[in-house]
């Protein structure tokens, strides 16, 4: 039986006869199973990579006798030759129980085989071979292992073994530059078969991973969020300020205080768990969800001030920890003075702290825990206490009477004072108590730390506003319940009850309004309470530690700022930013010795304000924009509710202190336009970008609904330029007509296949181009087609709806006379094509050409050479020199050169003199090839006419004097005098006044005619410096110039007889006698008139398909273009595009 066998076979192997000692070795090696070794390696590798790429359902035979010698191991991955067999097995057949069996099919960079150091030469080649020989018995054949078969070795390799196809796997989708990136095949690859993989890549079977490392210290969510967010929210404010807060508000007002303040947290919450489920979050925290979500110029701006707000506010919680341990200590143990001992026990407090964050984020966390616990303990003996009551008179004299009706109902109501000058109120209270709520970010910063931040953020920072939430309230109405406003502290008054007689002469010391001891007062072991006031500070001041270098690190990776770079290294496994732990300590001693951050503390509650705006209003604009990237898993958001909460927090940042919001706005768009102006080179796919496609293409659907008028009329110009650098004095002209007002499109037509490595390279060269230029245009690329078919592709697809371009500018075809009759034809079948789409068309001709190297680089113009060659050999040399030799993305692609529909490259190889007598004076030709497809000859051979000073390329660009006549000779709509109008308004052409020239109709109505096109053009609004009317128009030209127009056309004359119908006959000549007299008479005039002129715009004669042969039309625009240096022709569509309506 014959058999179809695969390039990639099983190389011959020893197989023993003595089947006892087969089935004992079998025995004893049933341990070390080949397949057990492959699992283990697979499961490793699963665990270390913890991704489902390599998690397929991979099922092992447990039960199938192994062999001595497996058969796998001579597997070598190689082309064999034909006959070439596996060892001769037919007195050893290899018998097995009949299992089913299924091999892994998954494509993983680090697979699990023992092939992997086995040479191979490709896993594409894939031809059958026919083998010989293969229906003797005892083959192998009657196994129903495919291990032990010859003809079906592909079982005994993955599935990917066998074709070029990746299978869908997480690696193909991650970031390039991770280590576990595995490219997928390259659509050229799939598509162009025969294409090899690029230099320096290897294929993924023979790629191996580094090791991943696993000492890496990673946090769950109740170890990375939920406690560290408890820990930042329950602060001093527990401790000293919510007594006060009850006091002034009431019960009712104080829990309508706490709720709003957890409202506006928890919309933020809900906001950033969108956000951190919409994708991978790595480390940054909320820098890193802004930066990717609006951008590098929002997240840049709110990453710097997020840091710095966090070592400042760790240095406020240190001076907090200070003050509140130096009440502990008497006067007389002080070791220079209160401020200085407060200042003094602040610097050795963030020695130890920060010694404890850099040894490790693990010892931070134990440290957390201890932290955590007695907080949790402080929280519930001021409950026990509550529950047990008041247990001297001192206590109740100071207010502590227990649980108490009268009380609560006297404390429900607000009774706001004038406490430390202020006369406060609601928002006042509020502004004080917010920055008790600040800490929801806690665990969010350390977003690079958590093992799984997608589900760790939403799930810890929730939970944790929930219950601090809880917490504040009910010690809020514990509070309420059981102290008193006011009370005198003395024993006598409270066997009398008189606790609130020292109200009316003011002299209270203790209650909810003037005591913030009330905490410890209710508590059942004071000492306590003050170890929770402690670990509340130490938590928040570690929090905050931890944080601002974290978020600073990812900034600095960044590269948004400029000489921040030295604090982006990370050091040990977990990458951890000893540098910018450093930077912190400084910051947070310098402001522990300056004291007085009273004053800063509401500047950090709007730095963390801003924060929290800014991830509302991201979620919010990212649900605008709708992205298709935009899918969070966590739906318990709305877009209009992170709208209102990105307002609110606005609004209390002005609530808090309307000076500091006004700093703080300052310093966000300072930074804001400071990334601006430097233009980083990130691409985070962001929602702003997302919002400007939504924007443009509303945009275009909206002017799809306009009527075109008139008066909004704009030349919108499709300027085939070829590459747009080359002809770069074409690609300035057309700008100066829309300067970023209007549409402009460059289009490049080659005639040979462009691979899209190539397409994309031109196209990222040419908007660099654009781009330093400062030239705002579009470019497009037609390639596969002849240039009349790619200039008609280009007229007929270009533009979006009324986006659309309505002028056609090319460069004058000056080598026409060089070139066959049919590239002739097709260069004038351009003009036809543009107005049988009612296109206007436009020539431009620049005395030497506008063919131009100088702002090409070397690599470009070697990039440009040989794309209109037809040779296909000749493009695919040139395709593999360059990728073997290309140093840059734009370079790297196939030898090119881009060519528009017109020659716009060469002069005439007959030089033509504006002076007709000179025709007949010998000139020299600059003919450098005689083909009529000679593509060549336009290459390279711009030097030689770079003489005149009109070939610079900046000469449209830069101020001259000199005028620009405009020869409106027929109307054809007002374009003719619209462009040069336009051009005059221009900064580099605003000492360049209009002259008008036009028309007579009868000699005899020369002053009526006048004075009616004066009229008409003030009517306009055109301002011009000069108006002249024509009126021998019709004279016969000079003899001279007669001369100078047979020659012209010399070589495409043809005889009365002959069957060529693209030439020039007799009859064709006397047929439009008057005509070509008409427009060589033009030619005399304007070279009369205008040869000075910085630019001659003139009404191009219409082109006519039947009558006029192509050579006869060019050697008419031939006579006007070359009658001024600079010439511009211009026939509009005759729709108006002038009006003098208002």
């Amino acid at each position: 039986m014959g058999s179809q066998q695969k390039d990639i076979e099983l190389s011959p192997v020893k197989v023993e006869n003595n089947s006892n000692k087969q089935a004992l070795d079998l025995q004893n090696t049933q341990d070390n199973d080949e397949e057990d070794v492959i699992i283990g390696r697979f499961r490793k590798i699963s665990s270390a990579k913890s991704m489902a790429a390599t998690n397929g359902n991979i099922q092992y035979p447990t039960d199938l006798p192994k062999p001595e010698i497996d058969i796998e191991n001579g597997l070598q991955f190689k082309v064999r030759e034909e006959n070439e067999n596996l060892g001769d097995k037919s007195n050893n057949p290899i018998r097995t129980r009949k299992t089913p069996i299924t091999k892994s099919s998954f494509r993983d960079i680090e697979k699990p085989s023992r092939f992997r150091d086995q040479p191979s030469a490709t896993r594409f080649q894939m031809e059958a071979k026919q083998e010989e020989g293969s229906e003797s018995e005892g083959s192998g054949m009657d196994s129903d292992d495919p291990l032990t078969t010859q003809t079906d070795t592909k079982y005994g390799k993955s599935f990917r073994h066998f074709t070029r196809e990746a299978l869908p796997r997480l690696d193909n989708y991650r970031n390039v530059l991770s280590l576990h990136a595995a490219p997928r095949p390259t659509l050229d690859e799939l598509h162009n078969a025969s294409l090899s993989r690029k230099p320096g890549q290897t294929l993924e079977k023979d790629v191996t991973m580094p090791s991943l490392s696993t000492t890496s210290y990673k946090f769950g969510w109740i170890k990375g969020v939920l406690m560290r967010c408890l820990l930042n929210i329950w602060g001093v404010m527990l401790f000293l300020r919510l007594s006060w807060v009850v006091g002034q508000a009431g019960i009712g007002q104080a829990i309508l205080l706490i709720l709003t303040t957890s409202i506006v947290t928890t919309i933020t919450a809900l906001s950033m768990s969108a956000i951190s489920t919409n994708g991978v979050i790595k480390g940054g925290g909320t820098y890193y969800m802004i930066s990717r979500s609006l951008g590098p110029e929002f997240g840049g701006s709110i990453g710097l001030i997020f840091s710095m707000a966090n070592a400042v506010a760790c240095a406020m919680y240190v001076v907090g920890f200070g003050e509140s341990l130096i009440t502990l200590i008497p006067e007389s143990a002080y070791m220079v003075s209160k401020s200085w001992d407060q200042a003094i026990y602040g610097c050795l407090t963030i020695v130890l702290l920060t010694g404890i964050v850099i040894v490790g984020l693990e010892w931070e966390a134990k440290a957390q825990i201890v932290l955590l616990f007695i907080l949790l303990a402080a929280i519930a003996d001021f409950c026990i206490g509550a529950i047990m009551g008041p247990t001297s008179a001192d206590e109740m004299a100071q207010g502590f009477v227990g649980f108490n009706t009268s009380v609560l109902h006297a404390n429900m109501a607000p009774d706001y004072r004038f406490f430390e000058g202020v006369q406060h109120n609601f928002f006042s209270v509020f502004s004080i108590f917010f920055p008790a709520a600040t800490g929801i970010l806690a665990g969010a910063n350390i977003s690079g730390d958590l093992k799984d931040p997608q589900k760790s953020i939403p799930k810890g920072t929730l939970l944790a506003i929930l219950l601090t939430t809880i917490s504040y309230v009910v010690i809020a109405v514990i509070a309420g319940w059981c102290v008193l406003r006011d009370a005198s502290g003395s024993v006598a008054d409270v066997a009398t009850w008189n606790l609130t007689a020292c109200v009316q002469d003011g002299s209270c010391a203790y209650g909810l309004h003037h005591s913030n001891d009330v905490i410890r007062l209710v508590s059942a072991w004071g000492p306590l309470i003050y170890g929770g006031c402690f670990a509340a500070t130490l938590s928040s001041a570690l929090a905050s530690l931890v944080s601002a270098p974290k978020v600073f690190q990812a900034l600095c990776q960044d590269k948004l700022y400029p000489y921040l770079e030295f604090f982006a290294k990370g050091y040990g496994s977990n990458n951890e930013p000893v540098r910018g732990y450093a930077l912190t300590f400084i910051i947070a001693v310098a402001f522990i010795l300056m004291g007085g951050l009273n004053q800063i503390a509401p500047l950090i509650s709007n730095f963390f304000l801003a924060a929290y705006a800014l991830i509302n209003f991201a979620t919010f604009h990212a649900s605008l924009a709708k992205p298709v990237g935009w899918r969070p898993t966590f739906r318990l958001y709305n877009m209009w509710l992170s709208l209102v909460g990105s307002m609110v927090c606005v609004a209390i940042m002005f609530v808090i202190s309307w000076i500091t919001a006004l700093v703080t706005i300052s310093f966000l768009l300072a930074l804001y336009l400071l990334v601006s102006y430097r233009k980083p080179d990130v691409n985070w796919g962001s929602t702003t970008q997302a919002q400007t496609y939504k924007t443009a293409l509303s945009g275009v659907h909206q002017l799809n609904r306009v009527t075109e008028h008139v008066k909004n009329y704009r030349p919108q110009i499709l300027v085939l330029s070829g590459f747009p650098a080359e002809r770069a004095l074409l690609t300035d002209f057309s700008y100066l007509l829309t300067k970023g007002l209007s549409l402009m499109l460059c289009g490049q037509v080659v005639q040979s296949q462009v691979n899209y490595r190539t397409r994309e390279a031109l196209t990222n060269r040419a908007y660099h181009w654009f781009l330093k230029r400062k030239i705002k245009s579009f470019y497009c690329v037609v390639d596969g087609v002849e240039l009349k078919d790619g200039a008609s592709a280009l007229i007929q697809a270009s533009g979006l709806g009324k986006l659309k371009p309505n002028i056609l500018l090319m460069g004058f075809k000056e080598n026409w006379q060089s070139s066959g009759v049919e590239e002739v034809s097709d260069y004038v079948e351009v003009m036809h094509k543009a107005l049988d789409v009612h296109m206007a068309i436009a020539l431009l001709r620049v005395e030497g050409g506008l063919y131009s190297n100088e702002t090409l680089d070397d690599d470009l113009q070697a990039c440009l050479q040989d794309l209109n060659v037809k040779d296909s050999a000749v493009v695919s040399r040139s395709m593999g020199d360059s990728l073997k030799d290309s140093k840059s993305i734009e370079s790297l692609n196939t030898h090119s050169r881009g060519s528009s529909m017109s020659d716009l490259s060469l002069g005439s190889p007959e030089r033509v003199s504006r002076d007709p007598a000179a025709a007949n004076k010998p000139e020299k030709s600059n003919e450098t090839g005689k083909s009529n497809k000679g593509i060549g000859r336009r290459i390279g051979i711009g030097a030689a006419r770079r003489a005149s000073s009109f070939t610079s390329v900046e000469q449209f660009t830069r101020r001259q004097n000199g005028t620009v006549d405009v020869w409106w000779l027929y109307d054809d709509g007002g374009l003719t005098l619209l462009l040069p109008y336009i051009l005059s308004t221009r900064r580099a052409w605003a000492s360049s006044p209009l002259r008008v020239f036009t028309l007579v109709n009868k000699n005899t109505e020369m002053e009526i005619e006048e004075r009616n096109m004066a009229s008409l053009l003030s009517k306009f609004r055109i301002d011009y410096s000069a108006l002249k009317m024509i009126s021998d128009i019709t004279k016969k030209p000079k003899d001279s110039t007669l001369v100078y127009f047979d020659k012209l056309i010399a070589p495409f004359r043809t005889p009365e007889d002959s069957t060529d119908t693209d030439g020039i006959s007799e009859a064709d000549l006397l047929a439009a006698r008057d005509r070509t007299y008409r427009h060589l008479r033009l030619r005399e005039l304007i070279g009369e008139h205008s040869h000075n002129a910085r630019l001659v715009c003139v009404t191009q004669p219409m082109p006519r398909r039947r009558g006029v042969p192509a050579p006869l039309y060019m050697a008419w625009l031939t006579s006007i273009a070359t009658a001024a240096k600079q010439t511009l022709l211009v026939r509009g569509n005759h729709a108006a595009v002038l009006t003098f309506y208002s």
